[in-house]
C-alpha cells in the first residue's frame, strides 16, 4: 500500500472524525480550541515508510514558549512544539511505550484508518485529565 492510498484513507475517515469533534487544520496537524485549553494531534510518518504514529499534546490558549525562546500562538502550534515528555503516542500502553499504525502489512488502507478512528475515545479520555 503507498503512502497516497493511506492518505486518502485517512482524509476519508479520520479527517471527517476530527472535525466532528471541533478539529481544525489538515494533515498532518490539527489542533482544537477549549475554554482553557488547546488539543493537538500531529500524525507523523515514518521515514523508512510503512507506518505512521499519531501523537496527542496540549498546551494552554497562550500557545508555547520553545526551550530557545520562540513564540508559538495558539493556532499555530502543533504536537511536535511540545517536548517529548508533554506528548503521547496514541496506541501506547505507557510513556516508555511506542505504538505505530501500519499499512505495510496487508491491512487494507480504510482498516488502518478505521482503527485509529476507534481510539479517538481513548484521546478524548487523554485530553481530559492532562
Amino acid at each position: 500500500m503507498s503512502r497516497d492510498e493511506i492518505n486518502r484513507a485517512l482524509k476519508a475517515r479520520f479527517v471527517p472524525a476530527l472535525r466532528q469533534l471541533g478539529f481544525k487544520g489538515s494533515l498532518p496537524h490539527f489542533r482544537r480550541q477549549r475554554d482553557s485549553r488547546v488539543d493537538l494531534i500531529t500524525v507523523q510518518f515514518d521515514r523508512h515508510g510503512g507506518g505512521f504514529v499519531v501523537e496527542l499534546s496540549q498546551c494552554g490558549l497562550e500557545g508555547v514558549t520553545t526551550q530557545w525562546g520562540k513564540v508559538i500562538s495558539a493556532n499555530a502550534v502543533t504536537a511536535h512544539d511540545l517536548h517529548p515528555s508533554r506528548r503521547h503516542r496514541l496506541g501506547a500502553t505507557g510513556s516508555d511505550v511506542d505504538h505505530w499504525f501500519r499499512f505495510d502489512n496487508g491491512t487494507s488502507p480504510m482498516e488502518v484508518a478505521d482503527s485509529l478512528c476507534a481510539r479517538i475515545d481513548y484521546a478524548e479520555r487523554w485530553w481530559a485529565t492532562r
